[in-house]
């Protein structure tokens, strides 16, 4: 195999090439004019012919040196190429999530994490469900809206719908959920510090809810649903997030109801930066896992 000339010296050639001026070369690459004439020497004596014509006014491409240069711009273009790939590949991608949505999203980051361990994923979990990316420095987030707003470009993952959740130990319990009636007998859990979800939840399953004193309330839905495995009571789950824990058994829906709230969850990204390429990837993996793909 022929021996290449080396890249330090092709790299010279490159920057002095563009200019046709030793000192000017010298300064881009911040050597001395003189290493610049050395090394340009040197490689066309590796190859056997000149590249420059030394003129009293400067320098002149010869025919040779016309006809490498736009080659190894081309070469020195596909080294920036790769080494700028390889490393946003092993650049993290930044998500922020609401805790809301971690039933659904964490065990989809964990199967795309064992898919795709080029590729890794940093999880910012928040109770806040929107994003504001001119302060926070995420790559995408996932949010909770009716409609999202702002300069972002929006996946919409999927509508959120409620229904009742449960133990199968409560359910089997002495006191009867039969129907949306006998919820007013339970101990509720509200996702919220209102009881708005609850009251048009009964109202849209054909029920008018009296008072609903007691319960308890939390912060998230999320919270609520944890202490619902525990069996402490009925809370609200969202269909599209719950999947797990009623496949598992951690929890069981005891009416066949549920009641859209107009809200929807939704990936985002900025507008005003192009998704890099794992970033789409993992944007349209996520948009058709929540798909059923």
């Amino acid at each position: 195999m022929k021996r290449l000339p080396p890249l330090p010296a092709l790299h010279t050639f490159l920057i002095t090439a563009q200019c046709c001026n030793f000192t000017r070369a010298a300064e881009l690459l911040h050597i001395t004019q003189g290493a610049v004439s050395r090394q340009i020497a040197g490689l066309e004596s590796h190859l056997g012919y000149p590249l420059f014509l030394r003129q009293a006014r400067g320098l002149a491409l010869t025919d040779q040196g016309r006809d490498l240069y736009p080659r190894i711009q081309q070469v020195f273009s596909l080294i920036d190429e790769a080494v700028e790939e390889v490393g946003a590949r092993r650049k993290a991608l930044q998500l922020k999530a609401p805790t809301c949505a971690m039933r659904w999203l964490l065990p989809r980051l964990m199967h795309w994490q064992a898919e795709r361990p080029d590729v890794p994923v940093e999880l910012t979990t928040t109770i806040a469900y929107g994003v504001d990316f001119r302060r926070d420095q995420f790559d995408a987030a996932i949010i909770y809206a009716t409609a999202p707003a702002g300069n972002i470009v929006a996946h919409h993952l999927f509508n959120e719908q409620l229904t009742p959740v449960c133990t199968r130990k409560l359910l089997d319990g002495p006191i009867p959920l039969d129907t949306p009636a006998d919820l007013e007998r339970h101990v509720l859990l509200h996702p919220a510090r209102d009881k708005h979800d609850w009251e048009n939840w009964l109202l849209a399953a054909g029920h008018t809810p009296g008072p609903l004193s007691g319960g308890h309330h939390f912060d998230t839905m999320d919270l609520a649903l944890s202490v619902a495995t525990q069996g402490a009571g009925v809370a609200l789950g969202d269909w599209s997030l719950i999947g797990e824990d009623l496949a598992n058994g951690h929890l069981v829906a005891p009416f066949d109801i549920r009641v859209p709230t107009g809200g929807a969850y939704f990936l985002v990204y900025p507008e005003r930066t192009a998704p890099s390429p794992q970033l789409r990837e993992l944007v349209d993996w996520l948009t058709a896992q929540a798909h059923g793909a």
